[in-house]
Protein backbone atom coordinates (compact mmCIF):
# COMPACT_ATOMS: atom_id res chain seq x y z
CA UNK A 1 0.00 0.00 0.00
CA UNK A 2 1.43 3.35 -0.95
CA UNK A 3 2.12 5.35 1.97
CA UNK A 4 0.72 9.25 1.82
CA UNK A 5 2.20 12.24 1.23
CA UNK A 6 1.71 13.35 5.04
CA UNK A 7 2.79 9.87 6.57
CA UNK A 8 5.92 9.90 3.92
CA UNK A 9 6.91 13.34 5.71
CA UNK A 10 5.81 15.17 3.06
CA UNK A 11 5.50 18.68 5.02
CA UNK A 12 8.95 18.51 5.90
CA UNK A 13 9.25 18.66 2.42
CA UNK A 14 7.24 21.84 1.80
CA UNK A 15 8.64 23.44 4.75
CA UNK A 16 12.44 23.29 3.73
CA UNK A 17 11.45 24.15 0.45
CA UNK A 18 9.55 27.82 1.95
CA UNK A 19 12.31 28.52 4.05
CA UNK A 20 15.20 27.82 0.65
CA UNK A 21 13.16 30.10 -1.32
CA UNK A 22 12.84 32.42 1.57
CA UNK A 23 16.81 32.99 1.88
CA UNK A 24 17.26 33.23 -2.01
CA UNK A 25 14.28 35.88 -2.20
CA UNK A 26 15.56 37.94 0.96
CA UNK A 27 19.29 37.60 -0.49
CA UNK A 28 18.05 39.62 -3.36
CA UNK A 29 15.72 41.45 -2.29
CA UNK A 30 17.80 42.78 0.62
CA UNK A 31 21.36 42.64 -0.26
CA UNK A 32 25.16 44.72 -0.10
CA UNK A 33 24.10 45.73 3.79
CA UNK A 34 27.39 45.72 4.28
CA UNK A 35 30.98 46.01 2.54
CA UNK A 36 34.08 43.48 2.62
CA UNK A 37 35.93 41.04 0.65
CA UNK A 38 36.01 38.23 3.45
CA UNK A 39 32.04 37.78 3.17
CA UNK A 40 32.64 37.06 -0.30
CA UNK A 41 35.83 34.56 0.00
CA UNK A 42 33.93 32.75 2.88
CA UNK A 43 30.82 32.66 0.98
CA UNK A 44 32.78 31.03 -2.16
CA UNK A 45 34.52 28.58 0.35
CA UNK A 46 31.17 27.58 1.74
CA UNK A 47 29.68 27.17 -1.31
CA UNK A 48 32.27 25.14 -2.54
CA UNK A 49 32.41 22.99 0.44
CA UNK A 50 28.33 22.92 0.24
CA UNK A 51 28.11 21.80 -3.18
CA UNK A 52 30.71 18.87 -2.82
CA UNK A 53 28.58 18.28 0.43
CA UNK A 54 25.17 18.06 -2.00
CA UNK A 55 26.77 16.57 -4.70
CA UNK A 56 28.93 13.46 -2.88
CA UNK A 57 25.45 12.51 -1.28
CA UNK A 58 23.21 12.50 -4.12
CA UNK A 59 25.64 10.17 -5.62
CA UNK A 60 26.12 7.99 -2.74
CA UNK A 61 22.23 7.66 -2.13
CA UNK A 62 21.47 6.78 -6.05
CA UNK A 63 18.10 4.48 -5.87
CA UNK A 64 17.93 5.18 -2.05
CA UNK A 65 17.53 8.91 -2.38
CA UNK A 66 13.69 10.37 -2.05
CA UNK A 67 12.56 14.37 -1.34
CA UNK A 68 11.00 12.16 2.02
CA UNK A 69 12.49 12.40 5.08
CA UNK A 70 11.13 8.57 5.52
CA UNK A 71 12.93 6.08 4.05
CA UNK A 72 11.58 3.96 1.04
CA UNK A 73 10.78 0.88 1.30
CA UNK A 74 13.60 -1.61 0.12
CA UNK A 75 16.57 0.86 0.77
CA UNK A 76 19.57 0.49 2.21
CA UNK A 77 21.59 2.21 4.93
CA UNK A 78 24.45 3.91 3.51
CA UNK A 79 27.63 4.68 5.51
CA UNK A 80 30.50 4.80 3.45
CA UNK A 81 32.14 8.19 1.41
CA UNK A 82 30.43 11.33 2.47
CA UNK A 83 28.43 9.49 4.92
CA UNK A 84 31.24 8.36 6.93
CA UNK A 85 31.82 12.14 8.13
CA UNK A 86 28.73 13.28 8.59
CA UNK A 87 25.04 11.43 8.70
CA UNK A 88 22.61 14.47 6.88
CA UNK A 89 25.31 15.73 4.10
CA UNK A 90 22.29 17.17 1.67
CA UNK A 91 20.84 18.98 4.94
CA UNK A 92 24.50 20.30 5.57
CA UNK A 93 24.39 21.28 1.83
CA UNK A 94 21.57 23.06 2.34
CA UNK A 95 22.99 24.77 5.84
CA UNK A 96 26.57 25.57 3.72
CA UNK A 97 25.02 26.95 0.36
CA UNK A 98 22.37 29.02 2.60
CA UNK A 99 24.59 30.91 4.42
CA UNK A 100 27.13 31.11 1.44
CA UNK A 101 24.13 32.59 -0.36
CA UNK A 102 23.68 35.21 2.25
CA UNK A 103 27.01 36.05 2.44
CA UNK A 104 27.89 36.45 -0.74
CA UNK A 105 24.91 38.66 -1.43
CA UNK A 106 25.94 40.27 2.15
CA UNK A 107 22.15 40.21 3.67
CA UNK A 108 21.26 40.19 6.84
CA UNK A 109 17.70 39.08 6.61
CA UNK A 110 18.61 35.94 4.46
CA UNK A 111 21.29 35.19 7.32
CA UNK A 112 18.38 35.12 9.64
CA UNK A 113 16.33 32.99 7.16
CA UNK A 114 19.65 30.62 7.21
CA UNK A 115 19.40 30.57 10.92
CA UNK A 116 15.39 29.50 10.96
CA UNK A 117 16.81 26.35 8.21
CA UNK A 118 19.08 25.41 10.81
CA UNK A 119 16.72 24.65 13.17
CA UNK A 120 14.06 23.52 10.71
CA UNK A 121 17.25 20.63 9.21
CA UNK A 122 17.96 19.42 12.60
CA UNK A 123 14.40 19.08 13.76
CA UNK A 124 14.01 17.50 10.08
CA UNK A 125 16.87 14.88 10.76
CA UNK A 126 16.00 13.92 14.17
CA UNK A 127 12.35 13.23 12.79
CA UNK A 128 14.40 11.24 10.06
CA UNK A 129 16.54 9.58 12.58
CA UNK A 130 13.49 7.99 14.72
CA UNK A 131 12.19 6.52 10.92
CA UNK A 132 15.95 5.13 10.39
CA UNK A 133 16.23 3.77 13.48
CA UNK A 134 13.42 1.98 12.84
CA UNK A 135 14.10 0.87 9.00
CA UNK A 136 17.78 -0.09 10.01
CA UNK A 137 19.13 -2.06 12.78
CA UNK A 138 22.28 -1.05 12.70
CA UNK A 139 21.66 2.53 12.60
CA UNK A 140 21.94 3.06 16.42
CA UNK A 141 25.43 2.06 16.04
CA UNK A 142 26.30 4.15 12.92
CA UNK A 143 24.78 7.46 15.11
CA UNK A 144 27.05 7.03 17.98
CA UNK A 145 30.25 6.66 15.23
CA UNK A 146 29.06 9.50 12.65
CA UNK A 147 28.19 13.25 14.01
CA UNK A 148 24.46 14.38 12.14
CA UNK A 149 25.59 17.63 10.59
CA UNK A 150 28.64 19.54 11.11
CA UNK A 151 31.71 16.41 10.71
CA UNK A 152 33.59 15.97 14.28
CA UNK A 153 31.32 18.38 16.08
CA UNK A 154 27.90 18.01 15.62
Amino acid sequence: MNESFKERGGFWVIGQSVLMLAVIGLGIAWREQWTGGASAFAGGLLAAFGAWLGIAGVRLLGKNRTPFPKPQAGSTLVQTGVYRLVRHPLYASVILLATAWSLLWRSGPALTATAFIILFLDAKARREERWLRATFDEYAAYAKRVRRLIPWVY
